[in-house]
């Protein structure tokens, strides 16, 4: 897949890039810009904001092994692989496999991450699909929280 973050070092160096994508390549990511812009989205401040009053509900998609490694406080892990499975089981399998309460259908804010973004979006698309009217990603990701929380 197409990675959506580019930065130039010069406006030509931007076009010689894009001439040699190619036109359905360029397509392609204008398809996948204008999905992203459907998605909805949690910043920063509006993170700290909502956990600090104890209103968002995270999820890191990330693997175990990435979680382990550090992750956001209060986030529970379930690697993207697994999350559609998750979301589908009964409330008491899903306690017991993550030991954590099944997010409700109707809750608001459950936000979603990974470590640059893709999976997180990835996943708030799987969750909006399969009912999770609140699901939002944090597009900043893992990598932002690290930077300037950490």
């Amino acid at each position: 897949m197409l990675s959506l973050c580019f930065r130039f070092r010069s406006r030509r160096e931007m076009l010689r890039v894009l001439n040699g994508l190619g036109w359905v390549t360029l397509q392609r990511l204008g398809v996948a810009v204008r999905t992203m812009a459907g998605v909805p989205t949690v910043s920063l401040p509006e993170l700290r904001s909502l956990l600090a009053s104890g209103q968002a509900r995270l999820i890191d998609v990330r693997t175990r092994e990435e979680a382990a490694a550090g992750t956001i406080p209060s986030a529970l892990n379930i690697p993207v692989s697994e999350l559609e499975s998750a979301l589908q089981m009964e409330p008491a399998a899903f306690q017991a496999l993550y030991a954590a309460e099944k997010p409700r259908l109707e809750e608001e804010n459950l936000i979603f991450f990974c470590q640059i973004g893709k999976r997180g979006f990835l996943a708030t698309q799987l969750a909006q699909g399969l009912g999770y009217a609140g699901a939002r990603n944090y597009a900043g990701a893992y990598r932002e929280w690290l930077q300037k929380e950490g």
